[in-house]
């Protein structure tokens, strides 16, 4: 039965795939074939029920995003006003996401710091790794913001009065003091109230720290806690996300009722610049120090291959790291260290992660209109550095952060409603590259300890 059910989907989806391409040719030649809006009206509706049935048949969250993408597109085009008027479904979807900033960042951060107090008994394996890591995070932050602005993605997108009377907000110059004085929190609620981020992290930081030189039983419940809270939170994500298709499709459908199809354009670009800044981030900093700690990359991919795999089909490095611990033991890291690196580097090492917020935040600028000196972009990168700890096991949390960093620095909402429509298949790459960044660290820090199984290593290469 089950056997007969993935066939029926793969030839539905097959079908589906040829329909997309013939819709595409037609389309481009209805000039040359002589056909009318009707007829390609028709042929359009015919693609669309085709996906539904295999939306259907897959039950998947992922493929009911893909579809209600393509409903929101036709629905922008052939009743723009209706598309309008359903805008609130989006709002609403971004209100139930700007609900979970702040206790998910606070959750996560202190999680992240208070369970890895051993951080400062282990010493020089502490200090190496988190040095190592915000060096790498660094180098895949200004990778990310040149790649931006050689492709200028979010250029050139016209908007509408309407979005920019409701969505730009005025925002009171400041001068370098009050900017910096604004990272620090005057009151934690207040910078709840407010969707202030930077306050919120330098709290959590300084409140986990504190945790760490509490004795276990003082610290235990606070940490149990915090724990709860954040799986409490994820789950959240999660429901919030099975309203994704509604928030999704409508915010695709205002955009394009608003805006025609051209800002489509606009998001392919974003889509290909971020594959090419990761791919280019793995080809020059991760290979080099692949290089440079001599392990074979033969042996490396081996390891990573099945991980990767896991990490990219399902949009969660959490998902592979049962898999990875135990292949970089195979490759003859040692287990005391791939137990503190790999949990560490979950929260502290998301290269992808970094390098695609950095990438999102400026074409938001760019969409907006709204001129981003390139200070003011590492500023905002190196805030993403702190925000974006703790969400490497969440499908999509990247989202959540982008929202908070975008309203943090006076950006409108708009664009990111515009993302979400590609955001799968952005994660897939960024999760990917977040799993094979911790890899590498756990081995990076193996051979600076001299704790790295040479003869197991080369065994492991040449099978």
């Amino acid at each position: 039965m089950s056997n007969g059910m993935k066939i029926k989907k793969e030839k539905v989806l097959f079908i589906a795939f040829l329909s997309v391409l013939s819709c595409v040719f037609l389309h481009f030649f209805k000039g040359f074939l002589g056909l009318d809006k009707f007829t390609l009206c028709i042929l359009r509706y015919f693609v669309i029920s085709i996906f539904i049935l295999y939306a259907i048949l897959k039950k998947d969250l992922t493929t009911w995003i893909l579809l209600s993408i393509i409903i929101g597109i036709e629905l922008g085009l052939d009743q723009p006003k209706i598309a309008i008027e359903l805008r609130f479904l989006s709002q609403i979807f971004l209100r139930l996401i700007k609900t979970i900033i702040a206790p998910i960042l606070f959750s996560t951060l202190v999680v992240g710091i208070a369970s890895h107090s051993n951080i400062k008994q282990l010493g020089s394996m502490g200090w190496k790794s988190l040095l190592y890591f915000e060096i790498v995070t660094t180098l895949a932050l200004f990778i990310g913001l040149i790649a931006i602005n050689l492709s200028k993605a979010g250029v050139g997108i016209v908007i509408p009065e309407g979005i920019k009377n409701q969505q730009l907000p005025k925002v009171e110059s400041r001068s370098w003091q009050d900017t910096i004085l604004h990272v620090f929190p005057e009151n934690f609620t207040k910078s709840i109230y407010h969707g202030d981020v930077l306050p919120i992290v330098v709290f959590s930081v300084i409140f986990g720290i504190s945790m760490v030189f509490l004795d276990e039983k003082k610290r235990r419940p606070l940490l149990l806690f915090a724990e709860s809270l954040s799986e409490i939170m994820f789950k959240f994500t999660k429901i919030i996300m099975y309203f994704a298709p509604i928030g999704v499709g409508s915010a695709i459908a205002y955009t394009v009722g608003h805006m025609g199809m051209d800002i489509l354009y606009n998001l392919l670009q974003l889509l290909f610049t971020l594959y090419i800044a990761l791919f280019i981030f793995l080809i020059v900093v991760l290979y080099p120090i692949l290089l440079w700690i001599k392990v074979p990359l033969r042996g490396f991919v081996k390891a990573l291959t099945k991980p990767v795999s896991l990490a990219f089909a399902t949009t969660s490095s959490e998902s592979a790291l049962p898999l990875l611990m135990e292949n970089l033991e195979k490759l003859g890291v040692p287990r005391k260290i791939i137990a503190f690196v790999i949990p560490t580097g979950y929260s502290f090492n998301l290269d992808g992660t970094t390098l695609y917020l950095s990438l999102a935040t400026v074409f938001v600028a760019q969409a907006s209109g709204i001129p981003l000196s390139f200070s003011k972009q590492i500023f905002i990168g190196l805030t993403l550095i702190l925000t974006s700890k703790g969400v490497a096991g969440v499908p999509r949390a990247s989202l959540v952060i982008l929202l908070a960093t975008v309203a943090t620095f006076g950006l409108p909402t708009w664009p990111i409603l515009a993302i979400i429509g590609i955001d799968e298949l952005m994660d897939m790459a960024r999760t990917t590259v977040n799993v094979i960044g911790n890899g590498l660290a756990s081995c990076v820090i193996a051979r600076t300890e001299g704790e790295l199984d040479e003869k197991k290593m080369l065994d492991y290469s040449d099978k």
